[in-house]
């Protein structure tokens, strides 16, 4: 272990050019410093990755604060990575994904000055602020589009792996699809992973030939399978997922569900450098702006203002309880859509 960590130690020193954050120069005395150790997606995911390390950039612009990230290049580089941030003394360090739970879970009792934050886990140690998100909620309004949208009436969900996180995105986008179509047919796969592209492109390609016309690919880096397989689709779209993924294929990217990592980042990074920081267990979603759809804007005209209006109906409807998105299997089951 020892060893493992003298090399994330000397990964750290040698990520200074990566992260954009040491421009060759330690951090100042007092200076707010945040550490990130990414999933195996890593930087470049356009996705999840990506929305935690803006967060961080926010921080840097914001805050003054001094940052540094270690990627992953698998499951395990977490705890080695954690380490060595941790002993870098860093005000912060956050572990992004819920595949760092139990290494972070480790860490934290083995550090109990240090602080932690973690994206899409619950770690119950007093030193770790677990974030989490009503995915379900902006997956409903992807799926109620998605209807509004479809000509073939049958559309599918394409997941990373098959676990209870993921399965909040695909009940949410499943039942936002019968809010608006109760007779449409939703189509469920999983690629196995978060980062093999051509598998997502190949399975995309599969949903599409069996005459799916709209596909949300919450997968990661292998989602960006399915964008580049619906580019030579006439009349098909896929829908992003995590980050604004619309103009990486201009007009066949329907809408993105934004899920603001960045926000729920730089909120923590904000508390902490105003003396109170967040504690425990928060959950981040519509109501903060840290879920949601895009803005359409390539794809405004396909759908029509009628359909943006009845959107921003169900939208309200979330927000003000009155639907409440299912977030498991079971729940989806029990569901039943809500006249507006």
């Amino acid at each position: 272990m020892r060893h493992r960590a003298l090399v994330a130690l000397l990964a750290a020193a040698c990520a200074f050019a990566l992260a954009g954050c040491g421009r060759h120069r330690g951090p100042q005395p007092g200076q707010l410093t945040l550490g990130m150790v990414t999933d195996v997606g890593g930087l470049g995911d356009r996705s999840f990755n990506d929305s935690a390390y803006r967060g961080l950039l926010r921080a840097r612009r914001n805050l003054g604060a001094y940052i540094q990230v270690l990627q992953s290049r698998s499951a395990a580089d977490y705890q080695p990575n954690l380490i060595a941030l941790t002993n870098l003394h860093f005000s912060m360090v956050y572990a992004i994904g819920f595949l760092m739970s139990l290494d972070l879970d480790q860490v934290a009792k083995q550090n109990p000055k240090a602080h932690y934050a973690i994206v899409d886990a619950v770690v119950d140690d007093p030193n770790v602020v677990s974030i989490t998100f009503r995915e379900q909620d902006g997956s409903f309004l992807a799926g109620a589009l998605a209807a509004m949208v479809s000509k073939t009436h049958h559309i599918a969900f394409l997941g990373g792996q098959d676990i209870p996180l993921l399965r909040k995105f695909e009940a949410g986008y499943t039942a936002g699809a019968r809010e608006v179509d109760p007779s449409i047919q939703v189509d469920v796969k999983y690629v196995g992973n978060f980062d093999d592209v051509a598998a997502g492109q190949e399975l995309a390609d599969v949903l599409y030939n069996s005459g799916v016309d709209i596909i949300y690919a919450a997968a990661g880096k292998a989602g960006l399978g399915a964008i580049d397989a619906v580019k030579s689709r006439a009349g098909d779209y896929a829908i992003g997922v995590d980050s604004d993924q619309d103009g990486l294929a201009p007009g066949k990217v329907l809408t993105s569900m934004v899920k603001r990592v960045d926000v729920a980042v730089y909120d923590v990074a904000q508390s902490l450098r105003s003396g109170k920081p967040m504690r425990g267990h928060v959950v981040f979603g519509l109501k903060d702006g840290a879920i949601g759809l895009t803005d359409f804007r390539y794809t405004r005209n396909d759908i029509g203002n009628a359909n943006l209006a009845r959107l921003q109906r169900i939208q309200a409807a979330i927000v003000s309880g009155k639907i409440v998105p299912p977030d498991t299997r079971e729940a989806l089951a029990s569901f039943k859509s809500v006249p507006l």
